[in-house]
């Protein structure tokens, strides 16, 4: 176990990580902690309430994909109604993403303790699904205070889902590589990221119980945060926003599904950043590397499989358009709606 803090962020990172909760609730200044999760994980739960003791005032459990408003304000007032002075976030993006947008309306400390490899604990980017749309932004007041990763916690996530997610934490780091914004110490985050992530998830798939490599997956995952954090999102992000938000895709397996798309999309104008993925993956090209780590992690999906009905993509793509975050490649319409019919097809990808 190690511990180290960056932009007043207190992170706790292996086995036994949760034994430094008393610690951290006191740098934090918290006293009475909301415990924020989606459905299930009693188990998980169960260990984390114990770990916070007569500190824990309660649970909310209902946190949602894509954060839904409405969530938000049930959880705001469970909050209230609990005394809580803090926000304790168990899971992956929902979970993380309910406390996040809690934290900007209340200004009460967010503690993480991820669940899955998606890497949003580590960044000040939040999300809010309201009337079928979803706004994003940052504010540091939503990064979480301190982060604990406590690898025995993932053993209960099945396969596929620590595989989308893992390729979540993957499109941060290929984001962050060619971002309009990048910079050497953004790069040398999201190159190691990518490195760890593609060796770690083939082996917490095919090995669930494997805790090194859930706990390589976890710095994976760590690393694309914190390079995320540090430059703007592009096209990937952009999509599924859009697609998650409008359309009520899975967030993970959409970042999945697209990615080895969006790549090859915008490889024309990232040869450099694109070149180092490839290095990272041992391909010959970012785009069938990444292709082949999906399709090998047995996550096959297309859009169509997601549940994207042809009749959308039209409205998927003038969406998207109309709300593109800036991408080394320039976004149009047309471009973007030949890459969602790209993926919602599945074939293998090649250069747009």
């Amino acid at each position: 176990m190690f511990s180290y803090e960056t932009h007043d962020v207190r992170v706790v990172f292996g086995p036994g990580a949760l034994a430094a909760l008393p610690d951290v609730l006191h740098q934090v200044g918290a006293r009475r902690v909301l415990v924020v999760a989606t459905p299930g994980r009693s188990a998980e739960r169960s260990t984390l309430t114990h770990a916070l003791g007569d500190a824990c005032a309660g649970v909310f459990d209902r946190a949602v994909v894509h954060v839904p408003v409405e969530v938000v304000r049930a959880a705001l007032e469970a909050s209230a109604r609990a005394d809580a002075d803090a926000v304790l976030a168990l899971g992956g993006g929902s979970a993380i993403g309910v406390a996040k947008a809690m934290a900007l309306e209340s200004a009460r400390p967010v503690i993480a303790v991820p669940t899955t490899y998606s890497g949003s604990e580590m960044t000040a980017i939040w999300g809010i699904t309201d009337a079928g749309v979803k706004r994003t932004g940052r504010d540091r007041r939503a990064a979480p205070r301190a982060v604990l990763y406590e690898p025995a916690l993932t053993v209960s996530l099945p396969p596929d889902v620590s595989a989308a997610s893992g390729m979540n934490a993957m499109a941060h780091c290929v984001e962050a590589l060619y971002a309009v914004d990048g910079h050497p110490v953004a790069a040398l985050l999201a190159e190691a990221g990518l490195r760890t992530l593609a060796r770690s998830l083939p082996d917490v798939v095919r090995h669930p119980d494997d805790l090194a490599a859930r706990g390589d997956a976890l710095l994976g995952s760590h690393l694309a945060g914190r390079a995320l954090d540090l430059t703007s999102m592009g096209l990937q992000h952009r999509l599924c926003h859009v697609l998650g938000g409008s359309f009520g895709l899975p967030h993970a397996l959409t970042h999945a599904a697209m990615l080895p798309y969006v790549v090859a999309y915008n490889a024309p104008a990232a040869t450099g950043a694109l070149r180092v993925v490839a290095d990272a993956l041992g391909s010959p090209d970012a785009w069938t590397g990444l292709f082949a780590l999906t399709r090998g992690l047995g996550l096959t999906r297309t859009l169509a499989d997601l549940g994207l009905r042809e009749a959308d993509l039209d409205r998927a793509a003038e969406l998207t358009a109309q709300g593109a975050y800036p991408n080394p490649r320039p976004v149009t319409r047309a471009g973007v709606r030949a890459v969602l019919a790209a993926t919602y097809a599945g074939e293998p990808p090649a250069q747009f």
